[in-house]
């Protein structure tokens, strides 16, 4: 019986607008990209900045290091990421009715502290959760199956019984190879759908 529901953050719960906010900085769409291809490609934000093994200010230095044409305007991103994220009203309602339905709630995300406070500061979403693990606070990004297993330990939740949803295909698969039915999210109205289903087999339970 399905029992758990473990949400991703980025590009589920969430969506972004990266490239939109840097050409809103002032950098052609050329430009926009090959400053984000900068920072997230490098290393140093999923590998460094995700895993709360550097503060932003240190993680901007590294950046300015490796990049100094680019500098600036990494800089410039990383400080003002309060503009990257775009709610999903709708999800998070869903979110609130799969908890009223009897679901637990989880989160398992990779994110740095600073956006991960950012971006959920006034996400309702976080009012129905009953735990969570991000990168930050264990040092670990998935796809690495320790911080699955840190979130299924510290919660006890039997991967039989529980359902990931995740943006990325890496990270459904190793989710899958610990036991849990994943679901690669591809889309805003796919996510929608899925949510819709999970919400209709709950209600032909109940009759």
């Amino acid at each position: 019986m399905l029992r758990n529901i473990i949400f991703d953050v980025g590009d589920v719960l969430i969506e972004y607008r990266w490239k939109d906010m840097l050409m809103d900085h002032g950098l052609s769409e050329d430009e926009a990209e090959r400053v984000g291809y900068e920072i997230f490609n490098s290393g140093l934000w999923e590998e460094v900045f995700d895993l709360g093994l550097m503060t932003a200010d240190e993680i901007i230095r590294e950046y300015h290091k490796k990049y100094p044409e680019d500098g600036n305007a990494i800089q410039w991103f990383i400080q003002h990421g309060e503009q990257m994220h775009v709610p999903r009203p709708e999800i998070w309602e869903k979110v609130r009715l799969l908890k009223e339905q009897g679901y637990r709630i989880y989160l398992l995300s990779n994110y740095s502290e600073l956006l991960f406070q950012q971006h959920t500061k006034n996400a309702s979403f976080l009012q129905y959760i009953d735990g969570k693990v991000v990168s930050y606070q264990v040092h670990i990004g998935k796809p690495d199956p320790e911080i699955y297993r840190c979130l299924l330990e510290k919660y006890q939740i039997r991967p039989e019984e529980s359902i990931f949803f995740d943006d990325r295909k890496k990270n459904i698969e190793a989710a899958e190879k610990l036991g849990i039915q994943g679901v690669w999210v591809t889309s805003r109205e796919m996510l929608n759908g899925r949510l819709d289903e999970l919400l209709s087999e709950k209600r032909g339970e109940g009759r």
